[in-house]
């Protein structure tokens, strides 16, 4: 048998001992007591999560980019415009979701290293008419983290519905859907919920719900919401058959971290990218971001001359550490670290001492790199 190593990558995270169990129950029909007492109590917990009171929470079988397309359709028509904020790589893909629909876009992107500038966003929509403003709050592929609050105060009142793609923070940084006055928060399971992969997951305002019931159709079945809201609303009614094992470990993951509470759980995901940064950077790593737009639940590492992509990632991995590769045109050149969830103090201090021992196998001694500060 393989040993077991630990998975720092941007997703699946490490899965708790207490999610597994919950995954490993017997399979129980996807209208039993059980099943439908679960899923309304993961719905209830989700829209605690992103502190929602009044929204309408959604829990189906899929993924993130899944979670892209139904926030998509079911707020913007055909012949209305939607402005994607992309800080890389998955607001490059939601791009993609709407023009595979039709839909009218518009891209602000981020310069290199920066998220888009929230005063770009509000000269942008000051001059243009937009039913929808999009926003990535950490893209997986740049380590980008997005002054979502400051577009959500400017997106507020103006109109436009105002979505957060939070696959990569939702549960590891704030989001409040309320106060911010945004539209729809998507993400998925496996990030900083700490659960494994298979679930599409969004909180949706009142307002865009009301929107949807306004529109006559959608180019979608299974991505349409008003299929979902009966079941989200009783689970015990049918639409399409739900990851009965995967629904009854999400549940278990959103109690974990209810029982953390959600600002010491930000509070622990921001302490845990110093320490690990702080470490990285005494080797002579610098960061894809600048240094104010680096999230807390991974990091997009540059090497150091000297440290070649493949032979480090497979020397950390044989020291018992799985980080990722650079996605596009950072591929070679980053590895991507992820470090959210319910990673522990021991996986973390094990991931340290790993990442010694790894550039010591390889030679490097970290005397060397540039000065230390959030960028090259």
């Amino acid at each position: 048998m393989n040993q077991e190593k630990l998975l720092l990558i941007p997703g699946p995270t490490p899965v708790h001992p207490r999610i597994l169990n919950s995954l490993s129950q017997p399979t129980v029909s996807h209208v039993s007591p059980i099943l439908v007492d679960e899923l309304k109590e993961a719905l209830s917990n989700l829209k605690s999560i992103v502190f929602c009171q009044k929204g309408e929470p959604f829990i189906v079988a899929g993924a993130g980019t899944l979670a892209m397309e139904m926030a998509l359709l079911n707020t913007v028509a055909k012949g209305e415009r939607v402005l994607i904020l992309s800080q890389g790589f998955f607001g490059q893909r939601m791009e993609k979701i709407a023009k595979s629909f039709g839909l009218d876009c518009d891209v602000l992107q981020g310069e290199d290293r920066k998220a888009v500038e929230p005063a770009l966003l509000e000269d942008r929509i000051s001059r243009n008419a937009y039913t929808a403003v999009a926003a990535t709050h950490v893209d997986t592929a740049t380590g980008i983290c997005a002054p979502i609050r400051d577009y959500a105060g400017i997106v507020k009142g103006r109109g436009p519905f105002f979505i957060i793609d939070g696959v990569c923070a939702t549960g590891g940084i704030e989001e409040k859907m309320d106060d911010w006055g945004v539209d729809i928060v998507l993400t998925a399971a496996q990030k900083c919920f700490g659960v494994p992969p298979g679930l599409a997951v969004l909180v949706v305002s009142e307002r865009a719900i009301a929107k949807r019931k306004s529109m006559a159709s959608i180019p979608a079945f299974y991505s349409d919401l008003l299929n979902w809201l009966p079941i989200m609303k009783d689970p015990s009614k049918y639409f399409s058959t739900p990851c009965v094992n995967e629904i009854r470990a999400f549940t278990e993951g959103t109690r974990i971290m209810l029982e953390e509470g959600m600002e010491s759980r930000f509070a622990r995901h921001a302490r845990t990218a110093q320490t690990i940064r702080t470490e990285l950077l005494d080797f002579g790593f610098s960061f894809v971001p600048e240094a104010p737009y680096l999230a807390d639940t991974l990091s997009v590492v540059r090497y150091p001359e000297g440290v070649e992509d493949g032979i480090f990632r497979k020397t950390f991995a044989e020291n018992g550490v799985i980080v990722a590769g650079g996605l596009g045109h950072l591929a070679g050149k980053v590895f991507r670290m992820g470090h959210m969830g319910n990673l522990s103090l021991s996986q973390i201090d094990f991931a340290l001492a790993a990442l010694k021992k790894t550039l010591a196998s390889i030679g490097f001694s970290g005397k060397f790199g540039p000065e230390k500060g959030g960028g090259e």
